[in-house]
């Protein structure tokens, strides 16, 4: 049995009516079984001979290129002087005349209603991407604004995206009712076009198959693997997954409940829409999801914005294309958006006498006397595909000659909004009113007749022919989830069919007698790239023939771009959905208490909205996780909560994927990924897009979302996996602290936990191997193989307690940092109080008396895991700190970040006073034992080998009483530094610290007077008197340590990944 296949094209579409015989009056055609995969891009067959189509939807012509140019089919230049190759005036697709019968990627036209399950993408901030091609009009995309699929490597200019595919990788496929087991699920590749790697080989004929001018090649979106168009079928047909089986968890692992109105960027936490409210549609039904169905109904399409486009015939006898006599067709540009039939950047081909409406100035193009000439004997249309786009006022233009015909404008017409379709099931009308009204168009002399019904503004309608003596029409019937064989069946709907006649039919037609048509429902569902999913379940005594005709008439795109779906009424992942809320305020609260906040305050007592269970409770952390047995209920209460806010806060709201770890392989360790895309230069924004196309998305979470809490939670019943933490140190220490809280009562207590440093110090990763600071220069593939081959290691950590005396408190004054305003002392010490709502370094509690307690104490104990330091050190961290508090944006990279530690040094150094006569006030025991200091202005207490940004602190064997440190022996290293200078000297390697002690029980009694700076793994506070003790904690830390050298490993490498492909594609 295998898991639900990426999407793949139905061959049966490309040639007849494509696609639109599903409500036709044709007879039914029979039956087809699985397609051939060299009629697809996506598929789950192969086949080893490659056989000619029908161009796949392609509007070709012959074409005379001024410039080189290259085909997109084999990757080699157009040769000659005229008529070298052949140009899809749809979406700019070029190749050989030898290539043209062989092309197997879709013209953007057909290739929308040729998926089996369709997924929309989740689309970036809008950017500039370089060395990149859009997938629908195949130009570049350097001179545009463009977006990307943040889940797939589908990239599209701006104005495009709406015309997008929904082929997006389907990140979720699990099914209860079907055989999970490792062995019998199947997982097929998920092919992408264009935008291969530099330097990618072909898996089959070892030859380079990327290209720098155009888009062309294949890749699979989860193995990786690169091939040629023309060997893409010789690959075998199950994926593997690639170099990283070992991390990836299947998308036939995971599971997302059927939840109402919520986009899956909702689910995994991607862009900006976290905190906005949602969208909801007209009624309250639920989304299906592509593994959760049966397809009923028109295969849908995706029209392209096909402005500044030559519409000629397709026939290839006048590559001028249109009537001899009246000229070409033109299809202006809509001055909204920028159209994808415009001139090809890559081998600049120059449509003549294409003219367009853009007030971009790039785009103009200059035109001789003669052009100029031939525009005024042209007439501009505004065109409108139904109702819908007449009453928003949404029309695309096009331009014609005034000697046109009747033909020419309906294809014109057809074209700009992508419909690749006969010609002959439409008409055209002119509107007479703002309802809606319209009337027929005169076929003998149109653009006459359109004049006197239209004015000066020419507007007109495409309508679908509805024939008023049919009275039926056939519905294409698609399985979902249901174990079949047939890829579709055709079924017969009258006038006086409901909607739980066509039900019963489709299971009937499937040999599923024995199912109780019941249980399902039919399903209304708009896809469209730009709005996700807009669904409606159409009523049981509804008609379908009339939702089709109300359907066309309203739009003719929107018609064809809708599909209906036949749904399980009961969720076949069962009811349970997880809401993550967090946000709330942390520290001793009771459940009763949370209770209150959620269902009193924000709920409002509505007992609809309450929650099933309350799993668990992070309170030291401010959040928890709401469990509900009903999708409705769960979907309400959570457009209610990400409105929410509660002490000035708005509260964060996830919905949780549910992982089935039954389903994992035993040799697969899955790597959880957290992303700080704040931490230190800032890369994390590219590097967590980056991991979510290499890996599963659900096992990516972005640390503003939640924080660790989160992922932690969806991974808590998985036995075994890693952890890959991108961030600073204090991210690192963030995510153990939160292991270290729910690490009790998950599976795996402690993962180990590999490194991508992000931040300013990275003092960690230097020891761990992972580098002073990622650059970008690295791949992120590079990264996650490293992952893998990595090794295991403990790092002790150490428990800081300050046990401070009612008596000796004090209030923070400003003598020691004079610099620094008062405001800002208070905000630095308002930022250690809410050490457990930012991303804390170390888990921080505090022992509280209990109610009738006579005792005064404090005590606040911290875990560390690098170091800790009282003095000077703490007290240039601490000026650091609050700088880069007021004011964030000036410390987006490493070099300012350093830069300001060294003017912050400087200042210090200048100022007279200061911490000179620090140690006179400390006194020192280490293990028992007092330590005489020398004169000091600071101490610093290491666990690892690094500090301050890969400085030596404790120096090179000296073969004194000391023995060689390392971070998993017990012990720790105090150190002292006499001043700033020495700083310098220490940082710069010149010197090293003085070193004082090395033992596993360090206390420190601060006699001052006055506050002193001090900071546990970079985060800095001022300190009152105190006692300060350090002691081995009780807390455990596996961490994963890059290899020197790399594995030897066989079948690993992508170029060798199918040894056997020859032997596959013969059998």
């Amino acid at each position: 049995m295998s898991s639900s296949p990426s999407p793949w094209y139905h061959p049966s579409t490309i040639s007849g009516d494509n696609g639109d015989s599903a409500f036709s009056d044709e007879p039914p055609p029979t039956t087809m079984n699985k397609p051939p995969s060299s009629l697809s891009l996506n598929t789950d067959c192969t086949y080893t001979n490659q056989q000619p189509n029908d161009n796949y939807g392609h509007f070709f012509v012959k074409k005379t290129f001024h410039k080189p140019t290259y085909c997109h089919h084999c990757v080699e230049m157009l040769w000659g002087l005229i008529g070298q190759g052949y140009y899809c005036e749809v979406c700019n697709f070029i190749c050989h005349d030898r290539c043209r019968k062989y092309v197997i990627s879709p013209c953007s036209s057909i290739a929308p209603i040729l998926i089996k399950n369709p997924v929309c993408h989740i689309w970036s901030d809008i950017s500039r991407f370089k060395r990149k091609f859009c997938n629908i009009c195949r130009k570049r995309l350097e001179d545009f604004s463009a977006v990307r699929c943040e889940v797939c490597e589908y990239y599209a200019h701006e104005d495009c995206k709406d015309f997008a595919v929904n082929d997006c990788r389907e990140t979720a496929t699990y099914v209860p009712t079907r055989d999970n087991s490792t062995t019998s699920v199947r997982h097929y590749h998920h092919w992408r076009e264009g935008n291969l790697p530099t330097n990618s080989k072909c898996a089959v004929c070892r030859k380079t198959c990327w290209s720098s001018e155009c888009l062309a090649g294949m890749r699979c979106e989860w193995c990786g693997i690169t091939t040629h168009s023309t060997c893409r079928s010789r690959i075998p047909e199950e994926c593997g997954f690639g170099t990283l089986r070992d991390i990836i968890i299947p998308p036939y692992a995971i599971s997302i409940p059927r939840i109402v109105d919520l986009n899956k960027d909702l689910i995994l936490g991607i862009g900006n829409n976290m905190s906005k409210p949602i969208q909801t549609a007209s009624n309250n039904n639920s989304i299906p999801q592509a593994s959760d169905y049966v397809i009923v109904g028109s295969s849908s399409t995706t029209d392209s914005k096909n402005s500044g486009l030559i519409i000629r015939s397709s026939s290839t006898e006048h590559p001028s294309g249109g009537d001899p006599e009246t000229g070409p067709i033109y299809i202006e540009k809509d001055p909204r958006s920028r159209g994808c039939g415009e001139t090809f950047s890559t081998s600049n081909v120059q449509m003549e006498s294409a003219t367009s409406t853009s007030s971009k100035p790039r785009r103009d193009k200059i035109q001789n006397k003669g052009q100029q000439d031939e525009e005024e004997e042209r007439e501009i249309i505004k065109v409108y595909d139904g109702n819908a786009t007449y009453r928003n006022g949404n029309p695309r233009s096009i331009s014609v000659p005034k000697q046109a015909s009747y033909t020419q404008i309906l294809e014109a017409a057809l074209r700009t909004f992508h419909i690749n379709d006969d010609c002959t099931k439409y008409c055209i009308t002119v509107p007479t009113d703002e309802a809606g009204g319209d009337q027929p168009l005169d076929e003998t002399t149109p653009l006459k007749s359109l004049k006197q019904l239209s004015g000066r503004t020419l507007n007109i309608y495409i309508r679908y022919k509805e024939r008023g003596d049919m009275d039926f029409d056939y519905v294409r019937v698609y399985p979902g989830i249901i174990k079949t064989h047939d890829c579709f069946k055709e079924i017969k709907v009258t006038s006086s069919s409901t909607t739980s006649e066509v039900i019963a039919k489709a299971l009937s037609n499937f040999g599923l007698t024995n199912i109780n048509a019941e249980k399902y429902s039919l399903v209304e569902v708009l896809l469209i790239s730009s709005a996700n999913y807009t669904d409606r379940i159409l009523e049981p005594d509804e008609y379908p023939l009339y939702v089709l005709r109300r359907q066309r008439k309203e739009s003719v795109r929107s018609h064809r771009v809708t599909r209906f779906y036949l749904q399980h009424k009961d969720d076949p992942h069962g009811p349970s959905v997880s809401l993550f809320v967090g946000n709330l305020p942390p520290g001793p609260r009771t459940e009763k208490q949370y209770e209150k906040i959620l269902f009193q305050d924000i709920f409002k007592s509505n007992k609809d909205l309450k929650w099933d269970n309350m799993d668990v409770i992070y309170y030291e952390h401010g959040a928890m996780v709401l469990v509900y047995n009903d999708s409705d209920r769960a979907t309400r209460a959570f457009s209610i909560l990400r409105q929410a806010y509660h002490d000035q806060k708005q509260l964060l709201v996830l919905m949780l994927p549910n992982i089935q770890p039954q389903v994992i392989s035993s040799n697969i360790n899955p790597l959880l990924v957290f992303v700080n895309v704040k931490s230190g230069g800032q890369q994390g924004s590219e590097l967590i897009t980056n991991f979510r196309h290499l890996l599963n998305p659900h096992q990516v979470f972005d640390l503003q979302n939640g924080g660790p809490l989160p992922g932690l939670y969806v991974f808590r019943n998985i036995p075994h996996y890693r952890i890959l933490a991108c961030g600073g140190d204090g991210t690192v220490g963030w995510v153990l602290s939160c292991l270290d809280n729910v690490g009790q009562d998950a599976l795996c207590q402690s993962p180990p936990v590999g490194i991508v440093p992000l931040g300013t110090g990275n003092d960690l990763a230097r020891v761990l191997r992972w580098g002073s600071g990622y650059t970008g220069g690295e791949e992120p593939l590079s990264l996650l193989k490293c992952i893998v081959e990595a090794e295991e290691i403990k790092l002790d950590r150490w428990t800081v307690v300050f046990h401070q005396d009612q008596d000796k408190r004090l209030p923070i004054v400003p003598e020691i940092n004079s610099g620094k305003s008062t405001s800002a002392l208070k905000k630095a010490e308002e930022n250690r109080k809410r050490k457990l709502n930012a991303p804390p370094p170390s888990v921080a509690s505090t022992i509280i008396p209990q109610e009738g307690s006579t005792s005064e104490d404090k005590t606040e104990m911290f875990v560390m895991n690098n170091y800790f330091s009282l003095g000077v050190d703490a007290d240039i961290c601490l000026g650091f700190h609050m700088a880069r508090e007021e004011n964030p944006n000036k410390f987006n990279s490493r070099i300012q970040a350093k830069s300001y530690y060294v003017k912050t040094g400087i200042r210090k150094m200048m100022k007279k006073g200061g911490l000179k006569d620090f140690t006179r006030d400390i006194v020192l025991e280490v293990d028992g034992r007092r330590v005489d200091l020398p004169p000091l202005e600071g101490i610093i207490i290491t666990n690892i080998l690094s500090w301050g940004s890969g400085a030596n602190l404790w120096g090179h064997e000296k073969g004194d009483k000391f023995s060689r440190p390392t971070h998993y022996d017990g012990m720790l290293e105090v150190a002292g530094v006499t001043g700033v200078v020495h700083l310098g000297q220490i940082l710069s390697g010149i010197r090293s610290g003085v070193r004082l002690a090395q033992g596993g029980h360090v206390h420190i009694r601060m006699n001052t007077d006055d506050p002193v700076p001090v900071q546990v793994d970079g985060e800095p506070w001022l300190q009152p008197p105190c006692d300060i003790t350090i002691i081995k904690s009780a807390l455990k830390a596996t961490m994963l340590r890059k290899r020197k050298s790399k594995i030897k490993r066989r079948n690993t490498e992508p170029s060798v990944y199918f040894p056997d492909v020859d032997d596959d594609s013969k059998a």
